[in-house]
């Protein structure tokens, strides 16, 4: 009898850990929703539907976002604000992507057309570095988790 890891494994192209990472991440829109809600401070589905620049479109923010608190990396909780309203919140699994975020945009800043806006905000994640990173991190959890900040 197989265990229930080798079953999991079974629904996988492969069990390389890039691939079963690419298979939740390597879309045109997870990255960018991510990225919203970790840097650009987006909670709700409005925010992150209007305040994109790259258009995303509603069904694919709501796909995007129900694939993500399936994986673990997001929860979604009513907003005591308003009922009609939910609030999406990093979990641990998701602030742990800042690191890629980060190296992503180090990456596009080098070789890829940023623009001056994006670059200043790539610039400061690379002069930072992961020190800097680790206070992002520490912010996100304190945000998203109610957490104390660890740094």
């Amino acid at each position: 009898m197989m265990s229930n890891r080798n079953e999991d494994l079974m629904t996988h192209r492969s069990p390389c850990p890039i691939n079963l990472s690419l298979e939740i991440l390597g879309d045109k829109w997870t990255l960018i929703v991510l990225r919203d809600i970790a840097l650009g401070e987006r909670r709700h589905f409005r925010e992150l539907l209007t305040h994109s620049k790259e258009g995303i479109p509603s069904n694919m923010l709501s796909n995007r976002l129900s694939l993500l608190i399936e994986h673990g990396l997001l929860t979604r909780q009513d907003d005591p604000s308003h009922k009609q309203k939910r609030i999406y919140s990093l979990t641990e699994q998701g602030i742990a992507l800042l690191p890629v975020l980060a190296q992503l945009a180090i990456w596009g800043r080098h070789y890829l057309p940023v623009d001056e806006e994006h670059d200043e905000m790539a610039k400061m994640l690379e002069d930072g570095g992961p020190a800097f990173w680790e206070k992002l991190m520490a912010r996100l959890r304190k945000q998203h988790l109610d957490a104390p900040p660890s740094v």
